[in-house]
């Protein structure tokens, strides 16, 4: 019995621990000595209905958003933030956005809404997030007018989103590709505050790293800003585990001089590598493995001796499904020089040796993607399989496979593409152009209630153009009214103060941070509008409130 395993020891104890608790529960409701139980209540929560709920809402929407639209445009305000250490002056709308917390917990919720809206639009656009803030407020307010007086909330959301799609299709068919870099350089110069200079560095690097180029924005050492290019190539998958991380600062794997083993098989057991580990420890080299998947025994064993500073290895899941997953493997084999170890083809991994892994110059690996950037020595190996793709692109007649392989293509050339839905005026314009697409579509909405959506969106269309004017010392109403009375690329540049042709004069906005403002302000106000009711936490009572004790005194 001494030798029993371990795995019956423990499940015939958990066993004779479940028939005590049995013998226990029973034995609770006899008669005895009382019984002490202790009872862990959910916290008291607050309950708000109707126009009540409502109201707070958009008191919360509006106090957050408020703060936010004065850096809207050129001669926007700054907003002091007070954080730990020295204050921090800042002018970006989701910056501002994450830092407000509000005092009640029901505003809190409406502020809650803008933040999402803000950090939507810049996860999907990178840029617009104040004008999706102040869209998101406009909508709100005059949609809960007409909710106040009696509309159909749900009639009004559907009215909202309608307007929204047509205006969609509008700003795809008036927006324009992007011509040169002087288009790029006025788009970067915008989102960088104006900055020509930066607009003018980000214009150099991706005319050097082509359309397809990936770019990697980070802190100098020094107090210049330079530009560096280095080829790379980008895979959508990050580690397996966090425990691979070197750069703890940063959450990322960097190695240099790795060697790379690519293969479409899965690891489970570290038998299968053992050889393969020993050969690149001795060689003193960082190792990254790309497979199905690495798992169970073998994931385990690479975490530990990473831990212990016996290996310095990384693991990823290959990128894509089937058929794809295997030829951009072979993508990334061509990339680093490595042979694919196919399981088809009979290549097994315990069966590699070091002289057909990969080498990269440099690896860095995050959360979720891969940059692999390649030894100068496969880069002839590189543009010949660029070459392959291109034929074969040219040769295919289905949408999908075309959009494959023009991905393929961009990332073994370095990256996706910048600004990928073209541009359009600047300076708010492009909406109050859009405005006045609105009576048509609402001719087509046959429900009273849903062209009351349409109105909203017309006048809420208006509101980035008129507070760009207003930060600037203008008069806003008269301005929105002379754009109204324009061709659909001239408006007010607020940075000369003058009527002109805004995509001549640069002042210039990417499309799809135009559509995604728009898109996920209308989203947000019509959660709100259909919002009945809201419950939140209680706020608890101060300490000095709930003992009784005298104020001014010291409550222990």
């Amino acid at each position: 019995m001494a030798t029993m395993p371990s795995t019956c020891a423990s499940s015939s104890s958990l066993f004779l621990l479940l028939r005590r608790d049995r013998r226990s529960s029973r034995s609770a409701s006899l008669p005895g000595p009382a019984r002490r139980l202790g009872v862990v209540r959910a916290s008291a929560k607050e309950i708000a209905f109707d126009q009540g709920s409502r109201s707070s809402l958009q008191a919360g929407v509006e106090k957050l958003a408020a703060a936010v639209a004065v850096t809207l445009g050129p001669r926007g305000r700054n907003v002091v933030l007070d954080e730990f250490g020295s204050p921090k002056v800042v002018n970006d709308g989701v910056t501002i956005a994450r830092a407000i917390e509000l005092a009640d917990p029901m505003e809190n919720a409406g502020a809650a809404l803008i933040r999402e809206v803000a950090s939507k639009t810049n996860d999907s656009a990178g840029d617009g997030t104040t004008t999706a803030s102040v869209l998101a407020r406009e909508i709100i307010k005059l949609g809960l007018l007409s909710v106040t007086s009696g509309a159909n909330p749900v009639s009004i959301k559907k009215g909202i989103d309608k307007t929204v799609h047509s205006l969609v299709e509008e700003l795809e068919k008036k927006s324009r590709p992007v011509k040169g870099s002087g288009d790029i350089k006025a788009v970067a110069a915008i989102s960088a505050g104006n900055d020509d200079f930066v607009g003018t560095m980000i214009a150099e690097a991706i005319d050097k790293v082509g359309p397809d180029g990936v770019l990697s924005i980070e802190s100098s050492s020094s107090f210049e800003t330079t530009v560096e290019v280095e080829e790379g190539m980008e895979i959508d998958r990050g580690y397996i585990s966090p425990q691979f991380v070197t750069n703890p600062e940063k959450s990322l794997v960097e190695f240099e001089n790795a060697r790379i083993l690519v293969t479409d098989q899965k690891i489970s057991s570290i038998k299968e590598i053992i050889p393969l580990l020993e050969q690149t420890t001795q060689l003193r080299a960082p190792l990254l493995i790309i497979a199905e998947d690495v798992a169970g025994e073998a994931l385990a064993t690479l975490v530990v001796n990473k831990l212990r500073g016996i290996l310095n290895v990384a693991a990823i899941k290959a990128p894509g499904f089937g058929e794809r997953r295997k030829a951009l493997l072979q993508d990334i084999a061509i990339v680093t020089g490595a042979e694919f170890q196919a399981k088809d083809l009979g290549l097994l991994v315990e069966s590699t040796t070091v002289e057909q892994l990969g080498i990269a110059r440099k690896v860095t690996i995050s959360q979720s993607s891969t940059t692999i950037i390649a030894d100068v020595a496969t880069k002839d190996e590189i543009q010949a399989r660029i070459a392959q793709l291109k034929r074969e692109l040219s040769q295919t007649d289905s949408a999908y496979d075309s959009e494959k392989l023009a991905e393929r293509i961009a990332k073994l050339s370095g990256g996706v593409a910048v600004i990928k839905e073209g541009i359009v005026p600047g300076g708010g314009a492009a909406y109050v152009h859009l405005s006045k697409f609105v009576p048509a579509i609402k001719e087509k909405l046959d429900d009273p209630e849903e062209r009351l959506g349409a109105d909203i969106i017309q006048k809420a269309l208006v509101a980035p153009a008129a507070l760009i004017a207003h930060n600037a010392g203008v008069e806003g109403e008269v301005i929105v009214e002379k754009i109204k009375e324009s061709e659909w690329e001239v408006g007010y540049n607020a940075m000369a103060d003058r009527h002109e042709n805004l995509v001549q004069a640069g002042v210039i906005d990417p499309a799809k941070v135009t559509r995604c403002a728009l898109q996920n302000a209308a989203s947000v106000a019509g959660m709100v509008l259909t919002t009945q009711a809201i419950v939140v936490e209680k706020p608890k009572k101060k300490a000095s409130a709930a003992s009784g004790a005298p104020e001014g005194s010291l409550t222990m």
